[in-house]
C-alpha cells in the first residue's frame, strides 16, 4: 500500500557534541537518505525538520537537524523514528520501497487465484525474496524475478505473479 511517510531510521545515538545524530538507516543504502533536505519525526505528530547536513559513516548515517545544536538535544531524539514524505523520494521504474509491498494481496497473473499477502521481504543479493503468507497462516517464498512478479501495483494494494512450479502445492 502506498504511504503518505515512509520509515527512513530511527535515531539511535549522538556523534560528536554539536549535535549531530546517528540514524541507524531502514533503506538499501546510508547514501539514500543524503537526497532529503526535510526528514520528519514521529514525537508527538508527524512534523517536518530540516537536514542542515547529511553523511554516512559505515552502515549508519550522521545527520545534523536545525535547531538540535547539542549533545542534549541530540540526546533528547535517541530511539525516534524519522521519516521521509513518499513523494519526496524518486524511485526507478520496477522498484518500491518494501513497507509499500508489505500488505499487497498476490494474485495469479493468469487465473486470478488470490495466493496471500506479502509479509516479509529479504534480501538475497541476486533478487529480493518475498515471503507470501496464506489465510492458513502457511508461508511461501517467491523470487523478485520479471519472470514471476508479472505487475505491482502498490496504489491499488496487489502483486500480480506467475508462479515457478512448485512453490504452491497446487502450481502447475
Amino acid at each position: 500500500m502506498k504511504k503518505d511517510y515512509l520509515e527512513l531510521g530511527q535515531i539511535v545515538g549522538t556523534h560528536g557534541i554539536k549535535g549531530e545524530i546517528r540514524v541507524n538507516p531502514w533503506c538499501d543504502s546510508p547514501d539514500f537518505a543524503k537526497g532529503f533536505n526535510t526528514v520528519y519525526s514521529d514525537n508527538k505528530g508527524v512534523f517536518p525538520i530540516k537536514v542542515t547536513a547529511c553523511r554516512s559513516h559505515g552502515n549508519i548515517i550522521l545527520m545534523k537537524l536545525e535547531n538540535v545544536n547539542t549533545i542534549n538535544d541530540a540526546e533528547k531524539m535517541k530511539n525516534r523514528m524519522l521519516y521521509i514524505k513518499r513523494d519526496d523520494a524518486d524511485l526507478p521504474d520496477g522498484t518500491w520501497f518494501i513497507e509499500e509491498l508489505i500488505g499487497c494481496t498476490v494474485f495469479d497473473a493468469d487465473t486470478g487465484k488470490e495466493y496471500g499477502k506479502i509479509s516479509d521481504v529479504s534480501p538475497t543479493g541476486a533478487n529480493d525474496v518475498w515471503h507470501i503468507t496464506d489465510a492458513n497462516s502457511n508461508e511461501y517464498l517467491i523470487p523478485s524475478i520479471k519472470e514471476v512478479v508479472i505487475e505491482v501495483n502498490v496504489e491499488e494494494n496487489f502483486v500480480k505473479i506467475r508462479p515457478m512450479k512448485g512453490i504452491f502445492d497446487n502450481a502447475d
